[in-house]
Parts: structure tokens; sequence; C-alpha cells
């Protein structure tokens, strides 16, 4: 936690510089808070193509818009449908990615947040969307990503998910259940008040070991943490008590967004690490993460997911 404070009160991450000149670049969650802002940025800095994957076409169409008449770029930005809820969505999502000639980067910032127990694909709905289908998302990503850099040996693509201090705020018993994703599904066992806290838990551990599957030579796949900031994320279940702690400590939206666009401009040394500030600290991971309990909860839960998708899609875990 006083990390956490120093960090809001204390740190404010760099304004983006870096060029993306020629790259095609994918951002979900794109069309509002934290995945807009990173998306303008990186028009801003001259990437060629940038995909908006949003769930919302029309608020998508939008923020492409609202892009183009700030940066003055017209032409860059794309709008694609992704719905992270639905297994169909995400794959044909992945596919259509697979038929781009290049991807340079990808941020997978599309996440839910809410306190209402519901299911989508057989999972409780946070489950499904911030873990399961973002995983899926990524695997589905990597052919192009590792394509692009035989194609180009000068420079080597990233893949960010982004993640949260949160994860270290929750615990995570049910790790020791022979099928954990299953368990945290149960409405009787559902703690939905640290939903989005074990989610986040949950999508650390699992980079970290995508990431181990993965040569960082190929692919730089990293965690980004950017700090409690002022986005849609909580819109639909925002106390009065937590609006006023996000008046007083959250950074603003384009402030967060730098730490995003930090995590596809970091080099090889981000590679399986959680970035915060802009920065590689993997200090700032939970002590249950680094722990030997939590390497073991890692390697359950990623074989639980392996089962999950290779049921999903025949094969996709062959591609790391």
């Amino acid at each position: 936690m006083g990390g956490f404070l120093y960090s809001q009160f204390f740190v404010t991450p760099k304004y983006p510089g870096q060029s993306f000149a020629g790259q095609t670049v994918l951002v979900t969650g794109a069309n509002a808070g934290l995945g807009l802002e990173a998306a303008r940025h990186i028009t801003r800095l001259g990437a060629a193509r940038v995909i908006l994957g949003v769930r919302n076409v029309v608020a998508g169409e939008a923020a492409k818009e609202d892009i183009e008449k700030s940066t003055g770029r017209s032409g860059v930005c794309e709008v694609w449908k992704v719905d992270l809820a639905s297994y169909e969505s995400t794959l044909a999502f992945g596919d259509r990615i697979a038929t781009l000639p290049k991807l340079d980067n990808a941020i997978l910032n599309a996440a839910i947040s809410t306190p209402e127990f519901s299911t989508a694909e057989g999972y409780e709905q946070t489950i499904t969307i911030n873990v399961i289908n973002s995983l899926l998302l990524g695997l589905l990503l990597l052919p192009t990503l590792k394509a692009t850099r035989q194609t180009d040996p000068s420079r080597t693509p990233r893949l960010t998910f982004i993640v949260s201090e949160v994860h270290a705020w929750v615990n995570f018993p049910e790790w020791i259940e022979d099928y954990p994703l299953q368990v945290v599904s149960d409405p009787s066992k559902a703690r939905m008040n640290e939903r989005y806290p074990l989610s986040k838990l949950l999508e650390v551990l699992l980079v970290q070991e995508l990431a181990s599957r993965v040569r960082g030579s190929e692919v730089i796949i990293n965690m980004v943490n950017p700090g409690l900031c002022h986005s849609q994320l909580t819109r639909n279940h925002e106390s009065w008590t937590f609006a006023f702690i996000k008046m007083v400590l959250a950074r603003t939206t384009e402030v967060g967004s730098r730490t995003l666009v930090a995590g596809i401009a970091a080099g090889l040394e981000s590679h399986g690490a959680y970035m915060t500030n802009g920065d590689v600290d993997n200090t700032m991971l939970s002590p249950f993460v680094r722990s030997d309990e939590g390497r073991q909860a890692r390697e359950k839960v990623w074989g639980e997911l392996s089962s999950i998708l290779e049921g999903v899609r025949p094969g996709v875990m062959q591609g790391l």
C-alpha cells in the first residue's frame, strides 16, 4: 500500500516519445479510457496502422474520429469488433488478425469490473473476459507477432497485458483445488467484492507462465500496471467512497495511458516482467506471486487454462 500511495502522489510516468513509424499496433478496449488515450499516443507517434479492438463498434467509430481530430492523422485507425465474453468472437478476431501482413505490437487492455455474478461461456464473466479470453487472444496473436519478427529482425514485437496492483490485495485459497477456475466460477463460492483483483492476480500468474514458454528474442511479453486512473472501468458500480478516493488519488486517463505505451516500447529486460510507473519493477509483485505457492498455483491454473483453450481451439497451445 505504501508503494501504491507513493506512486499515486509522487510519480508521473514519462510522456511517450518513441516513434512507432511504419508499425501496426493493436489496442483492445480502445473506445474509451486508457485504451483510447494509448491509441491516441500511438497514432500521434507515427504508427501506420492502429487497430482499435472494441466490443461496441459505434463507440469505436467515435473514438476513431476523436483520435483523428486530435492528432491530425486520418486513415490510420481501424475499428474491429471483438467481444471477449464470447469464444466465437475472440476466435474470429484472432483469425482476422492472422490475415494481417504484420503486427508489431499489441496492448491487451479490455477488461470488466462488476460486483454482479453472471456467467459467460460457462465461467463467471470476469474470469472469462479478463483471464480466459485475454490469454486466448494473446495466444492467437503470437503466430503473427513471431512472423513479423522473422520478416523484420531489426525490432522485436511486443505483447503487453494490462494488469493492476490490486492483484496483491486479494487471497487465492482456491488454487489448491483441482480446477480453480471452475471453483471461483461457482456462484455459491464467488466473492464478487474481490473478483476484479482476483482476475488480475490470475492474469499475472498466467502471463508469467506464457512468457516463460516464449523466447523474448521472438516476442517480448510483459504486463503493465497503470495505477489508479480515471477511466470507465468501474462506471457501473462506483460508490461515493471510491469516487472520492479517485478524486484525491487517481491519475488522469492520459497520464495512466502512458504506462500502456511504455509496455510496447520496453526492451528485452521487460520480458515476463511486471511494469509499474512505466518501468520494470518485479519487486512490486505480490509476495504470493513470488512464493513457491504462487509458482505452484501458476502451474495448476495454466494446466486448467490449457485444457479449456484446447477445447475451444484445438492446437492453440502448440504455437508456443
